[in-house]
């Protein structure tokens, strides 16, 4: 029987760690078990122990790689405070809002998080500090520490708007959360 080689196991690790991001962002932690995670990554049940020891170790690596994703993705925005406001009006976009799967893993799945488990908790800790950073560095590049504090505020601002515009039934009522969230962040960025 032919064994598959170091590279072979980590693409199919990754494979897996990449459909598990977008499923658990689009049905939740709870909401997503092993067959349907494998079946995304187009393997089957028993391949899932060759890679993780359980669901939990999954979940806690999908999370920190969404978060690296997200964090690559801002990296690339224009720099300094202009770079910031670009972040805000697309995290509060109409696309953002209405592509979970794609979207942001604290929109998605904080509330799960919150519960989740210490690993899960860490991982999702060390990437939102990391990201919150880089944004605070935009802010005040000459004393980053002194603005993450209102990093920290302005995330948790975006994500509350972004979750309630997901959650209302009245389309136009949700898109003018998404404004108003847009002006507010801006209005906060403003406040130094």
């Amino acid at each position: 029987m032919a064994r598959y080689g170091k590279e072979h196991k980590e693409a199919t690790r990754r494979r897996i760690v990449e459909a598990a991001g977008r499923r658990l962002k689009r049905d939740g932690i709870d909401g997503s078990g092993l067959a349907a995670l494998m079946a995304d990554a187009g393997l089957t049940n028993g391949a899932f122990y060759a890679h993780f020891p359980s669901k939990e170790h999954l979940v806690a690596t999908a999370v920190a790689d969404q978060l690296h994703e997200q964090r690559e993705r801002y990296l690339a925005a224009a720099p300094g405070r202009a770079g910031v406001e670009q972040m805000v009006r697309e995290y509060l976009s109409v696309e953002h809002r209405d592509d979970v799967e794609h979207g942001c893993p604290s929109a998605a799945l904080l509330d799960e998080i919150g519960r989740g488990t210490d690993a899960t908790k860490r991982a999702y800790t060390e990437g939102v500090l990391a990201i919150a950073d880089d944004i605070a560095a935009r802010l005040q590049p000459d004393d980053p520490v002194s603005a993450r504090g209102k990093t920290l505020g302005l995330f948790a601002m975006l994500i509350g708007t972004l979750q309630l515009s997901r959650a209302l039934a009245n389309r136009r009522l949700a898109d003018e959360i998404l404004e108003q969230g847009i002006q507010s962040a801006l209005a906060l960025l403003a406040g130094d």
